[in-house]
């Protein structure tokens, strides 16, 4: 296993250097000039090219990239030519917020979509089966801006129940020590603003956990059909198993591993693609941190957060393969 574990982080470096080389190539071919974004339409023909020099920027691109690389390889994710602060020192608060999102989204995506997924199994053909996967096919199909701006006019101005945007109270802000807010109130005892947190990533988060809800539902039920008609699960049944030990001990264990594999891969695409849920309930998560970038052409922050997220992606499909062989011994990675 450590032996797999090794192989497998070695190859991260190929991938992540090929990643950096594509990214880096894709982004200089957006139009603009980052100089001139910078300095506005009215910057004098010398400003612009005092500042392009400033920034490295009338190097070719191969002189760049060698650069780039360089200073990544210790660790040095470069400068916002934007704010002129270090990309490392930005960028945490929002991937945090983007991280804190995310799996909130998830853990409801998890919770709801497996358990809806083994009811339909467990009680097929039945009015639950036929409403679970109605309502999972609409889940796939409904875009979420749209889920998004009804929950807000629904919940947060019709109903005035839930707030809308942020990720706090502004009256009453959080003080940040990790960044993840929900860990920040708990371990400053701040239980009042531990709620307006929550409250804050209520509709957010259910409207991100849509789309993998129902596809995790729908997964869960086909691979619980599967096993459900094995013969241990029908011996274990006739041995007198009360049937919900029989499906959640037996059944789930065996029929989980495809389940795996899209929760890990919906975990990475949420981090990827919250970038319309952040936009819509002003969320600052790193979506609209490299959005906002792309709009000021500030290419180490746009290369930076996308080379985090990627990590993040394949560290997650890392530690999917691994608790394969711990759920399912009979999987041996050699």
């Amino acid at each position: 296993m450590l032996r797999y574990i090794g192989r497998r982080l070695l190859q991260l470096i190929p991938v992540l250097l090929g990643m950096t080389f594509i990214v880096f190539l894709i982004i200089r071919a957006i139009p603009g000039d980052p100089a001139q974004v910078i300095l506005g339409q009215q910057a004098t023909k010398e400003a612009v090219a005092a500042l392009r020099a400033s920034l490295g920027l009338d190097n070719p691109w191969y002189i760049q990239y060698f650069h780039y690389l360089g200073d990544l390889i210790t660790g040095d994710l470069g400068e916002s030519m934007r704010t002129k602060t270090p990309v490392a020192d930005e960028l945490w608060p929002y991937l945090a917020a983007t991280l804190e999102l995310s799996l909130c989204a998830m853990i409801l995506a998890v919770i709801i979509g497996v358990n809806a997924g083994i009811i339909s199994a467990w009680f097929q053909n039945s009015w639950f089966d036929y409403a679970a996967m109605i309502i999972a096919l609409i889940g796939v199909s409904m875009p979420i801006f749209w889920l998004g701006l009804m929950g807000q006019w629904i919940f947060g101005i019709q109903l005035d129940f839930l707030p809308t945007s942020g990720r706090e109270d502004p009256r009453n802000p959080v003080t940040p020590i990790t960044s993840l807010y929900i860990i920040d109130t708990l371990i400053q005892g701040r239980f009042d603003q531990f709620i307006v947190v929550i409250q804050h990533l209520i509709l957010p988060a259910f409207a991100l956990a849509t789309i993998p809800m129902a596809i995790i539902a729908r997964m869960t039920r086909s691979s619980m059909l599967e096993v459900m008609r094995s013969d241990y699960v029908r011996t274990a049944r006739s041995k007198g198993q009360k049937m919900f030990f029989v499906v959640y001990k037996h059944a789930l264990k065996n029929a989980i591993i495809p389940v795996l594999t899209v929760i890990g891969l919906q975990t990475g695409l949420l981090l990827g693609g919250a970038i319309l849920t952040e936009t819509i309930f002003s969320w600052p998560g790193i979506g609209r941190y490299i959005y906002d970038a792309i709009g000021f052409r500030d290419y180490p922050v746009i290369q930076s957060g996308i080379l985090i997220v990627a990590f993040i992606f394949i560290m997650i499909n890392l530690v999917v393969d691994i608790l394969y062989s711990i759920i399912d011994p009979r999987i041996k990675y050699n």
